[in-house]
């Protein structure tokens, strides 16, 4: 075989295993409310039960609260603090729009929004039961869905990192077949 034959069976084998490593055992991430976003939903919490209901949440998946700095925040509560909307002593709470919560914890997770009144007038408040993924129903068919308008470019999404990344090893790859 030419070192071109050679770079190609190279190539086609790093992008088959760089796709292969993607998909294999990774966290998915969800938008929450889809395109509604983290706002007071309009007919109350039961918009942020219906859309949660689609899904099966395991460990290691992210929640992303899509809201705007100021207007929300995002906390994690206990089940006491959700049913109350309690405000006072949130778990962990992200103040800056769109937050991330990666799901590290089986069993029912709370979060709320503890601006003003926005969990208790509008039901700002979502309860997800998040499994381990050795626990999850095989052939489920609720997929993540697709991402809602881009967050701010602050933040790279992961497929850019592993674009870059494979970009990185195919580069060092030439360099050494040449």
């Amino acid at each position: 075989m030419s070192t071109r034959n050679n770079l190609v069976t190279l190539l086609v084998v790093a992008v088959a295993t760089a796709i292969l490593i993607q998909n294999a055992g990774t966290a998915d991430t969800y938008y929450v409310g889809d395109s509604l976003g983290w706002q007071v939903p309009p007919g109350g919490a039961v918009a942020f039960t219906n859309w949660s209901s689609q899904y099966t949440f395991e460990l290691g998946d992210i929640l992303v609260f899509n809201f705007t700095t100021g207007q929300h925040t995002a906390a994690k509560v206990t089940k006491e603090a959700f049913d109350a909307c309690n405000i006072t002593n949130p778990l962990s709470i992200e103040t800056n729009g769109p937050a991330n919560f990666t799901l590290n914890a089986t069993g029912e997770n709370y979060f709320i929004c503890t601006t003003s009144n926005h969990c208790a007038m509008g039901g700002q408040k979502l309860s997800i039961n998040v499994t381990s993924r050795a626990e999850s129903p095989s052939g489920n068919d609720a997929q993540p869905p697709p991402p809602p308008p881009p967050p701010p470019p602050s933040s790279a999404p992961p497929t850019a990192i592993a674009t870059f990344s494979l970009i990185i090893f195919m580069s060092i790859t030439v360099a050494f077949l040449s």
